[in-house]
């Protein structure tokens, strides 16, 4: 039976819907698909990919559609990928576009995202015929066998699942985290257009990269960081599973550095001295970008495990140089922590990059003083901006619900919009993000003319004069 069955799986973000994005060239493929995807294959389903990162418009998938006439459309987000579990209104639309496709083509259509578990209802609104609420792979294996079971009548059983019938809506029991990553199989790689990525990153970086994902869940309780997927679980796959699959796409794509897309990489103890053991006896040689805290990477020999495995990259949720404002976010970090971590990765050798959040609540000016002195004494190699952020489920969501204005999602990543009342101005926070860019820069340049005189020194003087520009910008418009 199931091997009749044909089920197209897509996602919603689309790289060129979100042009900050599109212009960095950094595209990923969509891990979590692709991964379920390989799952259902295992069971004799008719497998198929619509791959949005790359598509013009959510129109293409129609093609697809009427090419292959699927039973089932499977909208299937990566909830590895940051940029969609910040639930953008771009994608959304795009989403909903495509639901409609599927309806108007005769197919079932089933979405799992962060942005449908928190908003299901204008999906099931939008013409979805199920929203799977959070992980969901078990959830749709159950889910479609149940389908296509001659016992089905219209009530879901399988847990996990919010649809309609008799225009009223109905949830099913909630569905338990998977606890044994290691009965999952690797991701359907053969179903990506991998060429389409490598010659995008060649074109513009010189390098390729994958993504690739080793847990899930973050134990941590930031209280602005959304969980709608994997909540605050923490499962990691064997380390031995992680170096096969980057052995397999080092000798199948020729790629060399991967980005591990985990919320928090190498929590676990002794996870990565056994990573760095087997990635020794796979003999493979990669360069490793991970996302991490400044307090785990301090702790016994984790940064030195990590440089043997081939790191060369780590972002650190920094957030603010203020530490009234990391204790109001309940991050658990210490600035000076940031700072210790920081120092010795760059010893080593490795690239430090901060991820930065302006506006959260009761930050003032001193605080923002605080953390451009932070970016200026340890001179991160890169930085990622945003403002602070509110989504459901959150406690800081729950903080500012009160405050909150009528636009509730950014539209895309650069948006940064406020969504809630603050104590500057929406204005201000943009031009405290180019002025923070600025700085940024002229730091680099500074370091530049450092290490080679022919740097031209007028290029210094335009950014400093920009930079006061800008900051007076900031006392007029705060």
């Amino acid at each position: 039976m199931p091997n009749q069955v044909k089920i197209l799986f897509a996602n919603s973000y689309f790289y060129r819907l979100d042009p900050k994005q599109w212009a960095a060239q950094k595209p990923y493929p969509p891990y979590n698909t692709i991964l379920a995807a390989a799952f259902m294959r295992q069971f004799g389903f008719e497998i198929d990919l619509f791959d949005s990162n790359l598509k013009k418009s959510s129109n293409e998938i129609e093609e697809k559609i009427k090419g292959s006439n699927p039973k089932y459309l499977v909208i299937y987000d990566d909830s590895f990928n940051y940029l969609s579990k910040m639930c953008l209104t771009n994608m959304r639309e795009a989403c909903f576009r495509m639901i409609e496709i599927g309806k108007q083509n005769d197919s079932l259509v089933i979405v799992n995202s962060s942005d449908a578990t928190d908003n299901f209802e204008k999906y099931l609104d939008a013409g979805a015929d199920f929203v799977m609420l959070g992980e969901a792979e078990l959830t749709l294996k159950e889910l479609i066998l149940e389908l296509e079971s001659a016992n089905f009548d219209t009530q879901v059983k399988t847990a996990g699942v919010v649809y309609r019938t008799n225009k009223q809506t109905k949830k099913t029991p909630k569905r338990d985290i998977l606890l044994n990553l290691e009965t999952l199989p690797l991701p359907a790689w053969d179903l990506v257009e991998i060429r389409e990525y490598q010659n995008i990153w060649q074109k513009k970086h010189g390098y390729f990269s994958l993504n690739i994902a080793t847990t899930r869940g973050c134990p941590f309780k930031c209280n602005w960081c959304a969980k709608p997927i994997y909540g605050n679980r923490y499962n990691c796959r064997p380390p031995e599973s992680v170096a096969f699959e980057m052995a397999y796409l080092v000798e199948r794509f020729g790629v060399n550095h991967f980005w591990i897309c985990d919320d928090i990489f190498g929590l676990k103890p002794n996870w990565v001295k056994e990573f760095r053991h087997f990635i020794e006896q796979k003999d493979i040689n990669p360069k490793l970008k991970i996302q991490s805290r400044a307090d785990l990477l301090l702790k016994e020999d984790t940064i030195d495990d990590l440089v043997a495995c081939g790191l060369g990259e780590v972002w650190i949720g920094a957030e603010s140089g203020s530490q009234k404002i990391l204790d109001a976010m309940e991050k658990g970090i210490k600035v000076e922590q940031i700072e210790k971590a920081t120092l010795i990765l760059k010893k080593k050798g490795v690239k430090v990059a901060f991820f930065l959040q302006y506006g959260y609540l009761d930050e003032n000016l001193n605080d923002i003083k605080m953390t451009l002195q932070m970016i200026g004494k340890l001179k991160p190699d890169a930085i990622g901006i945003s403002v602070s952020y509110p989504l459901p489920g959150t406690g800081f969501y729950d903080k500012v619900r009160g405050k909150l204005k009528n636009k509730l999602n950014w539209e895309d990543s650069d948006d940064l919009d406020t969504m809630y009342r603050t104590k500057f101005s929406n204005r201000f926070y943009k031009h405290l993000q180019r002025f923070t860019h600025l700085q940024f820069r002229r730091n680099k340049v500074v370091e530049e003319l450092a290490n080679s005189p022919k740097i031209n020194t007028l290029k210094i003087i335009y950014l400093l004069t920009l930079e006061k520009i800008y900051w007076i910008k900031l006392q007029f418009i705060k």
